[in-house]
């Protein structure tokens, strides 16, 4: 027998001895999960974080840490951006 088809065999008896709540997603449902929970609201909210939306008409007002912190990214990705096309080509060939 080739080796490959003895891996296939070995392979394929694991998977069968694989208990049924392996095999799904989430446990299978069959009572409580170990590392789930139902959660504690009866039903979604809605809102990203638990955050209420503003009323209509009054714009969302920024976090202290938003501004920082999109300015550091936008300059990251400008400065890798001009990093990466100003390096010099080190190939062999040219």
């Amino acid at each position: 027998m080739p080796p490959f088809k003895q891996f296939t065999t070995a392979a394929s008896s694991l998977r069968g001895c694989r208990s049924p709540s392996l095999r799904t997603r989430g446990g299978g449902g069959h009572g409580p999960s170990r590392w789930t929970s139902p959660g504690h609201e009866d039903r979604p909210m809605g809102s990203a974080f638990s955050r209420t939306p503003p009323p209509q008409g009054i714009s969302q007002k920024w976090e202290d840490w938003e501004l920082p912190c999109y300015i550091t990214s936008f300059l990251t990705i400008v400065i890798v951006e001009v990093g990466l096309s100003a390096k010099p080509d080190l190939t062999i060939e040219t």
